[in-house]
């Protein structure tokens, strides 16, 4: 008999300790060229990666009373060649950015993005990082996350070119990796302009720095020329995972030292019986489940088990015991790695993006979503079985959105949003459903100003939801004294609850202090901020150790 479950609320996060490891560096001059010539080695260890790359940037504009709010969006989904430099192959249909023109620019008349311009943004230089064309200046020691870094200012030396890189670097003092990168590339016209952008880098292991996220900015919604010459202040994010689709899972088996007993154990509870005809048709739709899982997460589309996966299937669990059902087989949840705002079943497979649970304010607005789509899998809503033959997951990954689509039919929306307002009403959720009443409809208030990111690439939009929690909280009694709490947030920004491994894809819960009092211009709910990384690195000794030993042991400065 399943047990009722009580998250540790997904909101609550905590601070880690601060550490680093200590290595005297050498003379400032010895230091620049090692950075060099890390970086150059950089760039050639990425050209044998070919990462999924997804781009997503909102045009702003100015509000009374939040100062800014989304007004608009682009979305670009593609994998990565960067053996053949910066060339992308799209994944997902043409939703306003140009896919076939090269460089970092966008033309200020027409408005467009090019997908492979913030790419570039991975690269300090693509022409080449050197002491012959960049004039490099150390400027402090300062920590980002666990890593200590080494801060120079970058400025091209004059007659270099355009296109060079003018900003800040931050290095860590180990190696001498570039980790963080921030500033732009020189030589904008009135036709084509080079964008702001933040560029981190992540540790997947010795010597192993990986390009994975890059904020982007440009323009004011105060700037009178910004909008003289008809162009949108906007900002963007761009994410890079994959870079290991596949292996790591695999050697991790294929290594595994399996222990045979001299009378092996074997467990005939299964296999003294036959399947019924209904056991087997269960065991069809299973491995059809199974196969398309298999296929999504091969691309990099869903992410690998882990405790994100968890989460979500602990609140599922909290649905079924509250309303005594035993689904048979077991209810599943998968995390889709994109940021669109989705979900969707696969037979009795959950599936809801990454991008949906970053802007869920608590545990009560994840619950109205995901009982909706349990109300599909109690309803016995299949997916096609066909899947279960394995040659149907086999075609170009480019046709996967147009192989896969797990979009439900009116009927059946209709009948699993019935079942869900059931589902969540019988639940421990019922009662703190004015949250998710408030992010439903901060969703419906601003569909029209993300049209893209509520776009899904494989199921249903979420706004069924809505219309779920709105009937539960109807139902409640009614408390015309209470009013909602001064910090309530309906919707948090892209990127407020998951980190991603671009490595392996695994996903972790984000931890953080609590933030305090939120003003009312930060409670922009789906908008775009800036990457603060919390950067570790893989395999070191614990935080507290590593702090102890930095604590015990002066560090001087790098010698001019």
């Amino acid at each position: 008999m399943r047990s009722l479950k009580i998250l540790p609320a997904i909101m609550v996060l905590s601070a880690m300790p601060i550490a680093a490891t200590a290595q005297q560096p050498t003379t400032l001059s010895e230091v620049v060229d090692k950075i060099v010539a890390q970086e150059q080695a950089e760039m050639q260890l990425l050209r044998q990666y070919s990462p999924l790359v997804e781009t997503y940037i909102q045009n702003v504009r100015p509000d009374k009373q939040l100062g800014t709010v989304p007004d608009g969006d682009k979305y670009f989904l593609g994998r990565a060649e960067l053996g053949k430099g910066v060339e992308l192959e799209p994944l997902e249909h043409d939703s306003g950015m140009k896919h076939k023109v090269f460089g970092s620019w966008a033309s200020f008349f027409s408005t467009e993005f090019v997908p492979r311009g913030f790419l570039q943004m991975i690269y300090l230089d693509m022409n080449g990082f050197d002491r012959q064309h960049y004039k490099i200046e150390y400027i402090r020691r300062e920590f980002l996350g666990e890593v200590r870094c080494l801060v120079f200012d970058v400025d091209p030396l004059p007659k270099t070119g355009k296109g060079r890189f003018v900003g800040r670097i931050w290095v860590e003092d180990q190696d001498f990796h570039i980790v963080r990168f921030n500033g732009a590339y020189g030589g904008s016209s009135l036709t084509s302009h080079y964008f702001n952008f933040d560029s981190w880098r992540m540790n997947s292991g010795k010597n192993l720095w990986l390009p994975a996220f890059i904020y982007s900015e440009q323009g004011s919604v105060r700037d009178a020329k910004t909008r003289s010459l008809g162009f949108k202040a906007f900002r963007a994010q761009t994410r890079l995972w994959g870079y290991d689709l596949g292996n790591v899972r695999e050697e991790q088996e294929l290594n595994k030292v399996l222990v045979e007993a001299q009378t092996p154990v074997n467990d005939q509870s299964e296999a003294a019986n036959d399947y019924s005809p209904f056991q087997a048709e269960r065991s069809w739709d299973r491995q059809a489940e199974d196969n398309v899982t298999e296929r999504l997460e091969r691309q990099g589309l869903i992410a690998p088990r882990g405790e994100v996966d968890k989460v979500l299937e602990t609140v599922v669990n909290n649905l079924e015991v509250t309303n005594n059902l035993d689904v048979q087989p077991e209810v599943r949840c998968r995390v889709l790695m994109t940021s669109t705002l989705e979900s969707f079943t696969m037979g009795h497979t959950i599936v809801v993006s990454r991008g949906l649970i970053d802007v869920l304010p608590d545990e009560a607005s994840l619950a109205s979503i995901l009982a909706h789509e349990l109300g599909h899998v109690v309803l016995g809503h299949r997916m096609d079985a066909q899947f279960a033959f394995f040659n149907r997951v086999r075609f170009d990954e480019r046709e996967t959105f147009r192989h896969f689509d797990f979009a439900r039919t009116p009927q059946e929306e209709l009948a699993a949003k019935q079942k869900g307002i059931e589902l969540l009403s019988n639940s421990p959720y019922k009662e703190q459903s004015g949250t998710a009443q408030l992010f439903l409809e901060a969703l419906k208030n601003r569909s029209k100003e993300i049209p893209n990111l509520i776009s899904p690439h494989l199921g249903d939009r979420v706004s069924t939801s809505w219309t779920i929690v709105a009937a539960v909280f109807s139902a409640q009694p009614s408390n015309g004294d209470a009013k909602p709490a001064a910090n309530v947030i309906a919707a948090l920004p892209l990127g407020g609850r998951i980190k991603v491994d671009p490595w392996n894809d695994q996903l972790r819960m984000l931890k953080s202090k609590p933030v305090g009092t939120v003003s009312e211009s930060e409670k922009v709910p789906f908008e775009v901020t800036p990457f603060v990384l919390y950067l570790t690195r893989q395999g070191e000794h614990s935080s507290t150790e590593a702090a102890n030993a930095v604590a015990a042991k002066s560090d001087p400065e790098p010698k001019p």
